[in-house]
């Protein structure tokens, strides 16, 4: 087994190019013996930041990338996801938790990402995200 596994590419802002990716991560994950519930974890996080990268960030727009790097190794999973949006401020998306929030269809893929890694930061325009999350032992 090699002792890490990375991931660096670039991809058109085309929302079908997520779940290859996905599925690429979730060999890896199985690889280095992660469980089912940090798979679970790490793939939703990595599903909801690269197509807010490509649906929010780039709008879809032809000619516009994602740039997604991970690394992996049977300890710690942590990943970089950039877009050629403007960005946004996090702090200012709403709690969906809200009552005055239940109902609205947007902000809660920041909290699901806040969720399910251990760290996420952004940078200061707010179109690169990274995140990290380490295994979880029994």
């Amino acid at each position: 087994m090699p002792s890490k596994w990375k991931y660096d590419q670039q991809i058109a802002s085309d929302p079908d190019l997520c779940a290859p990716i996905i599925a690429q991560l979730l060999d890896q994950l199985a690889i280095f013996g992660w469980s089912t519930k940090d798979s679970f974890a790490i793939h939703m996080a990595m599903e909801e930041v690269i197509l807010n990268a490509i649906r929010h960030g780039n709008e879809c727009r032809k000619g516009t990338f994602v740039h997604v790097t991970m690394e992996l190794d049977d300890l710690q999973f942590s990943s970089t996801v950039s877009d050629e949006g403007t960005g946004f401020d996090p702090a200012e998306v709403p709690d969906p938790t809200d009552n005055a929030n239940l109902d609205k269809c947007s902000g809660r893929g920041v909290m699901l990402i806040k969720h399910f890694v251990d760290e996420v930061t952004y940078n200061a325009c707010g179109n690169s995200v990274t995140l990290s999350k380490t295994k979880q032992t029994s």
